[in-house]
């Protein structure tokens, strides 16, 4: 039986909060469980707070100055697109963001082609979400259907590497895919929905750089059995060649104007029929698996704090509100139950070698070797900034 994760436990484990005393942020729900980098003001103020209105002061535009500079991007999108099939590219996951800012790119009159990334882990609700939003849209869909065998033989990599950030297959495949396209039909503009007003912070040690292939490639070879034959690698020389040799930016709408994510619930429920999957990114089973279970069972993390911290730093709900979500269950144990055989008989674990791969210790990607040695070679590629999937995860 696997152990339910309970943060009460945790709050009195000194090695969980690194050594410290245990302290939750005043303002939002950031805490010391995990987190080596959080810090507190005299007040009782993460450091987070600060990061976030930092990024919001930098990134976020409202009211008039929001608008023109929206419209100013709609018309450069268009202008650019003049005479080609599309004028720009997102992604969609099925998820709120993704589906949010493919009803908001019909309203303002672009034409993107939508990319889809299948690793094998869709729920039936994620197609259903996907097939409605292109229906009710009209836009053309472009779905890459990974090699299961190779992919599963990826992730499979990252589990026995015991690394925290397993969604590196995922997003990097994403990312480079966007970018091949875009270079294919000679468009300039990948629209993100990545936003600062839902998913802003994120504490480093939780995540990894989702573009670093080197770290991927060095985990991959150490640990997987197959060769990564069709996998959509995207490396530092496409990354040079796509951002910096054509041109190909990556922008931020929804910053652009007011985003709230109760409303664009609504919005995307009653426009594009689209159906709640009761999490964030839990349009996936295996990043549900690795959500609710993997990350909080076996590194003592639990992402629904920066999510909802996000949202109380942008107004959007209380820490009351956001402590009576945390303490809800991640998993109801039925659910459970069911998630895991699932993914074990998926990735063809037994459940005593998964719990094997659980109770390693962690291993920091650096260990692996990253691609930072090839920007203190060539300078240049330190403008390649590493990408943020749309999905925040």
């Amino acid at each position: 039986m696997i152990k339910e994760y309970k943060e009460a436990e945790l709050k009195a484990d000194t090695a969980a909060n690194y050594g410290r005393q245990y302290q939750q942020c005043s303002i939002s729900v950031m805490d010391t469980i995990a987190d080596p980098d959080i810090t507190f003001d005299e007040n009782g103020i993460c450091n987070y707070y600060y990061e976030f209105k930092c990024l919001q002061l930098q990134n976020v535009f409202s009211g008039t100055e929001g608008e023109n500079k929206l419209q100013e991007l709609i018309e450069n999108i268009k202008t650019n697109g003049k005479g080609k099939p599309y004028d720009c590219i997102t992604g969609i996951s099925g998820g709120v963001d993704s589906s949010y800012l493919v009803l908001k790119a019909k309203e303002w009159g672009l034409r993107p082609l939508i990319l889809h990334f299948d690793n094998g882990w869709n729920t039936e609700m994620a197609v259903s979400n996907i097939n409605n939003i292109i229906k009710k849209t009209g836009f053309d869909l472009y779905t890459l259907v990974v090699n299961w065998e190779e992919f599963k033989d990826l992730q499979l990599s990252y589990i026995k590497a015991s690394v925290v950030d397993i969604e590196v297959c995922t997003d990097l495949a994403i990312g480079g895919t966007m970018q091949k396209l875009a270079a294919k039909y000679n468009l300039k503009y990948i629209l993100s929905g990545n936003n600062i007003a839902t998913e802003a912070i994120m504490p480093h040690t939780w995540i990894f750089n989702k573009a670093d292939y080197v770290n991927l490639l060095n985990i991959h070879n150490k640990f997987g059995t197959k060769s990564l034959k069709t996998y959509p690698l995207y490396g530092f020389k496409e990354q040079y060649l796509y951002s910096i040799g054509r041109g190909i930016k990556t922008v931020r709408p929804l910053n652009l104007l007011d985003y709230n994510k109760v409303h664009a619930k609504k919005d995307i429920t009653e426009k594009l029929e689209w159906k709640d999957y009761g999490g964030k990114h839990y349009e996936s089973t295996f990043t549900k698996f690795y959500q609710a279970y993997v990350l909080p069972a076996k590194f003592n993390i639990d992402k629904r704090k920066a999510h909802l911290s996000t949202l109380i730093f942008s107004g959007q709900i209380t820490k009351e509100e956001a402590l009576e979500e945390l303490n809800k269950p991640l998993y109801q144990e039925s659910e459970l139950k069911i998630d895991t055989e699932y993914v074990l008989k998926k990735f063809g674990l037994t459940s005593e070698e998964f719990q094997f791969y659980m109770k390693q210790p962690r291993i920091e990607h650096s260990i692996f070797g990253t691609q930072k040695f090839l920007t203190q070679r060539f300078p240049l590629l330190k403008l390649l900034k590493p990408f943020k999937h749309f999905i925040g995860r």
